[in-house]
């Protein structure tokens, strides 16, 4: 018998065991769980899920189960929940029941359960308390981060101008540019282009956000024990990411040997390790050193992925060449072409402000969220969720939802504006997230996107290497997460 056929029979009858062995306890939680589609032995709803494309499915499910349902992943339910009313409902009215995160298998590799991604229960809530405290300590949300930010802008604009006539990819220098912000909280200090530790977790988070959000992602997270395996790419993206770990402990430890406790830390790395050390006779602390290292690598990565709305803006503004020019205006009428924009100038673009949110609405960069979990048997909407269920809030049912939003299917700023031309802000808005687990980089992320967006467009228009109509704005992966399709534009300097 072949060996790839001897494989899967012996798969398929260790999971039939391992189903008729749960099958008594399945079938207890699944006359308290919310209604779903009726799972298959074994395998549960994965035959009907698009790996690709998951969260349509979801929302397909949504319009005939409501806006709590249940799918099985292989034995294990996942219960969804979709549309604005519900998800305020259950992540900032029963906050703390559903505060927990699911045992993501790709992010628990990565980390092992350390740090404040993956995280949960009290361990979550010190170092997040942590964060965020510390985070704001170094600027985050103040105008010394609005300064850091404006010199990265500075930066990129000459980068971008060495192209001149040529088209150019702008994927690298935004990536750059953006982590080189968040790593200045981190280190302390600015990091050059061609430092080595930058150039490696430039690495390890493009291949880490890639396979996060691809359908290989998707099937290890279903998967673990194959795919893990049996993926050599899978392997190479582990690998990486713990070279970048690994240089992160270098930096850790040297910092370690010339701490000076009684000093004010210069940085977040410093914070946490006095943190260790007021601590350490604390049997409950989770200020250790694989929480510092995890939370860096949560922090780092995640403090990046603003590339990717950049690089989708840009995108835009080739497709949308009226929008681009109106932009441009508003820009020269309110900050001219002698000082780099700021954030006190938001108040004053409402245009620009509302392109830049429906950028982010129609982007839909994280559809379902990171996973959470109840972390006790909840109440909800008169369903039994028991405790430990994963849960999948559906950002996307909201942010593409015709009641709320007046063209939710295109690209349109009049999402956002009156019908006098002022800036009109919607609850809807929920691409950070919502309730406790909102994205904690969300003060930095509006900093960037505003001075980053506003800056380029000052100094140039973006066009394509092909006509307006031409230009695909669909994303390559839409999994996990949503990426953005790679691309060449002309960066037209309009002095």
């Amino acid at each position: 018998m072949h060996f790839k056929t001897f494989f899967i029979i012996i798969l398929v009858v260790i999971l039939f065991l391992l189903w008729r062995s749960r099958g008594k306890e399945r079938r207890m939680i699944l006359e308290r769980l919310p209604p779903g589609p009726s799972p298959a032995p074994v395998l549960g709803n994965v035959l009907q899920l698009r790996v690709k494309e998951p969260y349509k499915y979801y929302i397909e499910l949504s319009k005939k189960y409501g806006s709590i349902f249940t799918i099985w992943l292989l034995d294990t339910p996942v219960v969804v929940i979709s549309g604005y009313q519900a998800l305020k409902d259950s992540m900032i009215g029963l906050g703390d029941e559903f505060s927990g995160r699911s045992d993501y298998p790709l992010l628990r590799k990565v980390t092992s359960g350390y740090g404040l991604l993956i995280s949960s229960g009290d361990r979550w809530k010190q170092l997040r308390r942590f964060s965020i405290t510390t985070m704001k300590n170094f600027g985050m949300g103040r105008r010394s981060i609005e300064d850091k930010v404006k010199e990265e802008a500075s930066c990129l604009k000459q980068a971008f101008s060495t192209f001149g006539d040529s088209a150019f990819n702008p994927k690298d220098l935004l990536t750059e540019a953006v982590s080189k912000v968040i790593c200045s909280v981190m280190y302390g200090q600015k990091l050059q282009s061609g430092d080595p530790q930058l150039q490696l977790l430039l690495r390890a988070i493009n291949a880490y956000f890639g396979v996060l959000s691809s359908p290989l992602g998707q099937l290890y997270n279903i998967f673990p024990g194959i795919f893990g395996l049996f993926s050599g790419q899978l392997h190479d993206v582990f690998a990486i990411v713990e070279e970048a770990k690994a240089s992160l402990k270098i930096e850790v430890e040297a910092r370690m040997k010339t701490l000076d406790p009684s000093s004010l830390p210069r940085d977040f790395i410093e914070a946490f390790l006095i943190q260790m050390e007021e601590e350490k006779h604390n049997p409950n602390t989770e200020f250790n050193l694989n929480n510092l290292l995890c939370t860096l690598w949560n922090l780092l990565s995640a403090g990046s992925e603003t590339t990717s709305t950049l690089r989708h803006s840009l995108l835009l503004m080739m497709k949308h060449p009226d929008v681009q020019a109106r932009v441009q205006k508003e820009i020269d009428e309110v900050v001219g072409s002698d000082r780099c924009p700021s954030i006190d100038d938001r108040q004053n673009m409402p245009y620009t402000d509302a392109v830049i949110h429906e950028i982010q609405r129609s982007m839909d960069i994280t559809p379902t969220a990171v996973p959470h979990k109840t972390l006790c048997d909840t109440e909800f909407n008169n369903y039994l969720i028991p405790k430990g269920t994963t849960v999948l809030p559906l950002l996307s049912s909201v942010l593409s939802d015709p009641e709320l939003w007046k063209n939710p299917d295109n690209f349109d700023p009049e999402n956002f504006l009156d019908e006098n031309g002022r800036f009109k802000r919607n609850e809807a808005f929920v691409v950070f997230g919502m309730g406790k687990r909102a994205c904690l980089g969300e003060a930095l992320a509006r900093v960037e996107l505003f001075i980053f967006f506003t800056s380029l467009l000052q100094q140039f228009t973006f066009k394509a290497t092909q006509p307006p109509e031409e230009i695909d704005i669909t994303p390559t992966i839409c999994s996990f997460g949503r990426v953005p399709r790679s691309y060449e534009c002309y960066a037209v300097s309009r002095a």
